[in-house]
């Protein structure tokens, strides 16, 4: 008897009447799940599994991933190439001959008109790794504009930069296995259970059998600071005042790894003369953690005989988000947590594939990690792709956030955008909506034809969805895994490594640079531009086949390690990217440029996400089992602050902020302090209408979180019509 039930039912899985499983990647966020996608007779998409012998997920799942497959069919897919000449006019059906030959002259007639640079590209973090190469390829070989970027500098851009700083090259160090080695972890603005279940699930798995501490830094408690043996409730955007303290303390306790230290690193001198002046008692006045607790929590991780720092937006998405990440890397350096078991420093992204565009897009600079600002890079590609080297850049253009601003100003005229949205995924997006209303010139390509931008272009290109193709994903460890193809595109879609091989046949350079007709020959490329001495970036070894029989390969993995997985760890000989191999330790001094609360705005803003959306939910929204639990904007509110304001749970309430306003629910919760809410950053017209979006200096990535806003009665009965309105989506 169950609770004083005579009759159990028994739960029944319904019988998909699957025919076949098909072996791909998951299309959403960075952890890189294997999975399996059942199809029927029909050969359509019926059900989701994960892939067993994964070492990856180990045959596990997250919600989104289970209801992948539903997908393919959901509403709003583009079938048919969309174009007009004015966007208030309606879009007319066109070949996709007409849509190309339209996007390839436009762009030629705004560079001629007004220079190169005056057409931009904004890629994305979603398509395959090959498709990013060719797309560097079109972007960097053809189409020859500097204002080339990815949306994957709203999430990660300050990971990339702090790695670069530190280490002389990006690439994360670490891998999940080193959870199973660690004697303790912090996390910085790291959810883990809703960003990335399975990488929670790992976590907590090797938790169970080891029992070291979990530390979880994050203003906000979260899933993952209520099972945290330490929470430290930090101040927003003073996550580099509590790392110099934790410094602070261990130079000043002599618990660093001095050995390390000299043998790999350099700036020791200048880092412990900084942290002088952060003394627990001063930084707990700023970070909000009081003095005890900072000295313990220093003396834990110096202590552990290998240790993590793992970090996402909560890092990232601040005005001091480098300098966080470099923080981060500093106290694994001073004591020698890089490049062994259970030590790393570790950013963990939100696209699934945003380690391939960092990697092969040549949005930064060249593929394969190469910069344009190096003469030596230039000529290698050059003479790889067979162009002069004249024709690229000294120097990396503009990133995506300055290239909007650039449209704002008159400088770009004509816009691309691939798989990415603006509109929803900006900060300010009052302001956004009237930077592309400027443009002469805006083309989207996107899986789905009914994205927010699309109100604003002039063609429109229906784009596959992921596993309507083939290629590699590269996920948060390094590991390149296969997507392969389930089903045929949908209606006459097209893979973006088509799209942009057609692209290519439309300027003079498409005639001198080869494009592969195949994917698996674009992987080829990759190999061979690859190798080099002293390269980590080197994926020579692998090939689709060895990938997919190994449920993924991690690089390096050099030409002739026939018997190897690639290797688990960089910098596990201790040598860097820098020419003299060392490390970089960094004073990072600390400026508060953050907006914070006052009299007329109270309250802090805090954005994040939340386990049934990704990103901006153009298809999660779509998906009944992700939707049906926060299909609406909604804040977490204090109960003692809304008590005060006469708030009630479930009620709705207008957030004010410098910028804009956005009508929400409230849900009480003591998740949130009495002084900050919480509203997830997935819904259209809402929190990016208030976010401040001022700009890391390192990075250019955006700060979704530190600002202040103040909370406004609103009529009750249209909040409710409009919550109606927005469920219909």
């Amino acid at each position: 008897m169950i609770f004083g039930r005579k009759n159990r039912k028994p739960i029944t899985i319904a019988d998909k009447k699957v025919t076949e499983w098909k072996y791909t990647t998951c299309g959403y966020c960075s952890t890189g799940c294997s999975i399996d996608v059942g199809v029927n007779e029909k050969g359509d998409a019926v059900s989701c599994r994960g892939s067993g012998g994964a070492d990856v997920n180990r045959g596990k799942l997250c919600i989104k991933g289970i209801f992948e497959y539903e997908m393919f069919d959901a509403a709003g897919r583009g079938d048919k190439p969309l174009m007009r000449d004015k966007s208030y006019n309606d879009y007319q059906t066109v070949s996709w001959d007409q849509a190309l030959d339209k996007t390839a002259s436009e762009i030629e007639r705004i560079q001629s008109t007004y220079g190169r640079d005056a057409f931009a590209i904004v890629s994305t973090g979603q398509i395959l790794t090959e498709e990013f190469y060719t797309l560097g390829k079109l972007a960097r070989g053809c189409i020859g504009s500097n204002n080339y970027d990815g949306n994957t500098t709203l999430c990660m851009a300050s990971a990339v930069s702090g790695y670069k700083r530190s280490f002389g090259s990006d690439g994360p160090p670490g891998c999940y296995d080193d959870f199973e080695h660690t004697h303790c972890l912090i996390a910085w603005g790291s959810n883990l259970p809703e960003q990335h279940p399975i990488i929670y699930w790992r976590l907590k798995e090797a938790m169970e059998k080891r029992k070291f501490p979990l530390i979880v830094v994050d203003p906000r408690v979260t899933m993952l600071a209520q099972f945290a043996d330490i929470h430290l409730p930090i101040t927003p955007g003073t996550d580099v005042v509590l790392q110099n303290a934790l410094m602070h303390v261990i130079f000043d306790e002599g618990l660093e790894d001095q050995d390390y230290i000299n043998a790999h690193t350099k700036g020791v001198e200048e880092v412990k003369a900084l942290v002088k002046e952060y003394d627990p008692v001063t930084a707990a006045k700023i970070c909000g953690i009081d003095e005890d607790t900072i000295r313990t929590v220093a003396r834990i991780f110096a202590k552990a005989p290998s240790a993590i720092g793992i970090c996402t937006m909560g890092i990232n998405q601040s005005t001091h988000g480098s300098d966080g990440v470099v923080g981060i890397n500093n106290l694994a350096l001073i004591t020698g947590n890089i490049g062994k078991p259970g030590g790393t420093s570790l950013s963990i992204t939100g696209q699934c594939n945003a380690m391939g565009t960092r990697e092969w897009s040549g949005c930064s600079g060249l593929p394969g990690y190469r910069m344009l600002e190096n003469p030596e890079h230039r000529k290698e590609v050059a003479d790889f792709w067979g162009i002069e080297e004249s024709f690229f850049p000294e120097k990396r253009g503009l990133f995506q956030t300055d290239i909007f601003s650039a449209i704002e100003t008159g400088e770009i005229k004509g816009l691309w955008l691939v798989a990415t949205n603006p509109m929803t995924s900006m900060p300010n997006t009052t302001r956004i909506r009237k930077i592309l209303q400027k443009l002469e010139f805006l083309v989207v390509q996107d899986a789905y034809q009914d994205v927010e931008t699309t109100q604003y272009a002039h063609v429109f290109l229906p784009a596959a969805l992921w596993a309507e193709k083939e290629g590699c994903f590269t996920n948060t460890e390094r590991r390149v895994n296969l997507t392969t193809r389930v089903k045929e595109p949908y209606g006459d879609s097209k893979a973006d490594f088509w799209i942009f091989n057609q692209m290519a046949k439309r300027f003079p350079n498409g005639a001198k640079i080869h494009f592969p007709e195949t994917v698996a020959e674009a992987f080829d490329e990759m190999k061979q531009l690859s190798k080099g001495k002293g390269r980590i970036l080197d994926i020579s070894g692998m090939s689709h086949e060895k990938i997919k029989e190994n449920f993924g390969l991690q690089w390096p993995h050099r030409e002739g390690e026939h018997d190897s997985k690639g290797d688990p760890r960089l910098y596990m000989d201790g040598k860097f990217q820098y020419a003299d191999k060392k490390a970089k330790l960094i004073p990072l001094p600390f400026i508060d440029n953050n907006e914070v609360p006052c009299e007329q705005f109270p309250f802090w803003f805090n954005t994040g996400r939340v386990i049934e959306h990704f990103h901006t939910r153009t298809r999660t929204g779509k998906i009944g089992n992700q939707n049906k639990f926060s299909p609406t904007p909604y804040m977490e509110m204090n109960p003692d602050a809304a008590a005060e304001l006469n708030i009630k749970h479930q009620s709705y309430v207008r957030i004010v902020s410098r910028r804009g306003d956005a009508v929400v629910m409230v849900q009480l919760t003591q998740r949130v302090p009495n002084n900050m809410v919480f509203v997830p950053m997935h819904y259209h017209e809402c929190s990016n209408r208030v976010s401040l979006g001022l700009l890391d200096p390192h990075s250019r990535q955006p700060a979704f979180k530190q600002c202040a806003i103040r909370i406004e009665s609103v009529d009750q009965a249209k909040a409710a019509q409009l919550n109606l309105q927005r469920r219909a989506y």
